[in-house]
């Protein structure tokens, strides 16, 4: 019987609401759990599509330097998303990894790259 692994990353974010907020109401992303100790939430997850995001506020040193590449699979479910996070004024950049990227940054810096299908070249040098 073959085992199947279950990976979620962790981003280490200041504000735990503030982030929340930004995933769910902007991101599109559902909250499923948090923790909170003394009224203060220290770790919360987030889902969409079976992304699952866990972000935890326990270590301030950490903050911001998370990476976490998401592939869609299809050029155009890539093309919707730019659209419906645009629309909801989510910062979406072009980037590039050896392939072009779509790029979202988080309210701490932490960074989602979306590859684009079949995307072998740098912008700037696509006609």
């Amino acid at each position: 019987m073959a085992e199947e692994w279950y990976a979620r990353p962790v981003l280490f974010v200041a504000d735990i609401d503030r982030t929340l907020d930004f995933y769910v109401n902007r991101m599109g992303f559902t909250q499923s759990w948090r923790y909170e100790e003394k009224g203060a939430a220290l770790v919360a997850q987030v889902d969409r599509q079976g992304c699952a995001l866990i972000f935890s506020s326990q270590w301030p040193d950490k903050v911001g330097n998370g990476l976490m590449f998401i592939s869609l699979g299809v050029g155009m479910a890539l093309d919707k998303l730019r659209a419906e996070l645009e629309s909801k004024g989510v910062d979406v950049r072009e980037g590039w990894w050896g392939y072009r990227l779509l790029v979202v940054r988080d309210p701490d810096g932490n960074e989602l790259y979306f590859n684009y299908p079949d995307a072998d070249k740098p912008p700037e040098e696509k006609a």
